[in-house]
């Protein structure tokens, strides 16, 4: 099996909301839709833009998962839209972690020191596998004022990247 992590951009749009809609909606019946996530149908404004990235894990050619930084300060950023397709979950592919390495040496090369991120209380294997890379549970009122806000979002954490 062929691994690669590879920078999304536009095109990609339609296979990304294929992968996050209906993890969202169905998996977890999160309260959320594509117009909640207008970011999905312009990647490269919504993250490039401000010198955040988004990336995808494809195996053979599919995208079977999701990772997206968007930069809001000078040194500080949120992780957002971190989504691995039901099958390709777990320890075998390690694809949620090669996402994350692939993010957090990005914010190496950039001076990106803080990274902050929102979740959902449902999502218990997430909250497990960022306290497993080093995040702590932070509460909503330590998020940094120019933090942007997913509506849906309930717990918090925060990475301080060392260079």
């Amino acid at each position: 099996m062929e691994v690669l992590i590879v920078p999304i951009k536009n095109e990609s749009s339609a296979a990304v909301i294929d992968i996050i809609l209906p993890i969202q909606q169905i998996e977890f019946n999160v309260p959320i839709t594509l117009n909640d996530q207008p970011d999905l149908l312009d990647i490269e404004n919504a993250y490039y833009q401000t010198g955040g990235g988004f990336w995808g894990a494809k195996v053979n050619e599919e995208l079977a998962g999701t990772i997206a930084l968007i930069k809001y300060d000078n040194d500080s950023a949120a992780i957002r839209k971190m989504f691995v397709k039901k099958d390709f979950r777990g320890k075998a592919l390690g694809l949620a972690q090669l996402l994350l390495e692939t993010l957090i040496a990005y914010c190496k090369e950039k001076n990106i020191r803080h990274l902050y991120l929102g979740t959902v209380s449902v999502l218990q294997a997430a909250m497990r596998f960022y306290e497993r890379n080093g995040f702590e549970k932070i509460e909503k009122s330590a998020l940094p004022e120019l933090f942007p806000l997913m509506s849906a979002d309930n717990v918090f954490y925060h990475l301080a990247i060392k260079s």
